[in-house]
């Protein structure tokens, strides 16, 4: 790092949750090693609430640049705000089209009914899981999918898991973890089902030619985009035929626009599912207790009491 020239953003709306806590203590010490404290302050940006929190404190009174998160919108919601937009912006992709398919989605599923895609996804999968089944996996088979996966998780992982209910997220990154995962998928316990995400216009093309290879000569003239597709299809016929039901949603490309759409087709879908459960889809107040041990643990003050005398025999 010492002959880069770099800044630092950091998102957290109270400022006091550990990990990014942790991370930015550290970068903001490289910083100020290397500007100094007072040209560390021009190149911090911080992203978090507007008026209250550890973070908002430290901002005021260093002088950093910031940006707010709206008060109502909780963490795994807020990718539409600039906790998400900014970071866009930095790695140069572009938030006004991501904005823009955002909001032509919310149009397009403004209509309630048994035509919504974000109503029927709410249904299905409630009516897989008072048919049995427990755990929800989100395939992909584009890499680049990976991290969207990560946030999808969070969101319905957060919104649903509460009160001894809720499907269990989870996210694979086919056709990568078929080779680990595909076995138990194929012939495990059966209270899967898959959400699958298909772009219909694959990022790139590249085709095929075997040369001297005579075991892949099949694949003569095929596109790598033809064979992802066969893959995906035949995982499908192979997941459906051993009871692992399969919903599918195509997505027109992988672009800021539709990425857009999806955002707000699985934000929406999750307060509709949510509320099918009879659930409050915005809270989230399970993840306290493990925020006040991990404190208590550390010698964090005033939480010396939170720890149980049970839990701490079980450590």
């Amino acid at each position: 790092m010492e002959s880069r020239h770099f800044s630092v953003l950091v998102i957290s709306k109270s400022g006091t949750t550990l990990e990014p806590s942790v991370a930015f203590l550290l970068f903001r010490q490289l910083l100020e090693k290397k500007y100094g404290r007072a040209g560390a302050r021009d190149r911090i940006f911080a992203i978090t609430d507007r008026h209250e929190g550890a973070l908002r404190a430290l901002a005021n009174q260093e002088g950093y640049a910031t940006f707010s998160i709206p008060p109502s919108i909780g963490g795994r919601y807020s990718v539409l705000t600039a906790a998400g937009l900014l970071p866009l912006a930095a790695a140069k992709l572009d938030p006004e089209e991501l904005l823009n398919g955002a909001a032509d989605a919310m149009v397009r599923l403004r209509t309630p009914g048994q035509d919504n895609p974000a109503w029927q996804y709410a249904a299905a999968r409630n009516a897989l899981y008072e048919g049995g089944k427990t755990i929800e996996l989100l395939a992909c088979y584009e890499p680049a999918f990976r991290c969207f996966g990560e946030w999808w998780k969070q969101l319905f992982g957060e919104s649903e898991g509460k009160e001894g209910q809720g499907l269990f997220p989870a996210s694979v990154e086919f056709t990568t973890d078929l080779h680990s995962l595909g076995q138990y998928i194929q012939e495990g316990e059966r209270d899967i089902f898959e959400t699958v995400v298909r772009f219909a216009i694959p990022a790139a093309s590249c085709p095929l030619d075997p040369k001297e290879d005579p075991q892949l000569e099949f694949l003569r003239g095929k596109d790598l985009r033809y064979v992802n597709e066969q893959a995906r299809r035949g995982t499908v016929l192979a997941h459906v035929a051993g009871g692992v039901p399969n919903l599918l949603l195509t997505v027109q490309e992988r672009s800021a626009y539709w990425v857009g759409q999806m955002l707000y087709f699985f934000e929406y879908a999750c307060g509709l599912s949510g509320y099918l459960l009879g659930l409050n889809p915005f809270n989230q107040p399970g993840v306290e207790a493990y925020k006040k041990n991990m404190f208590a643990l550390l010698g964090k003050p005033g939480y010396g009491g939170q720890l149980a005398p049970s839990q701490q025999g079980s450590l």
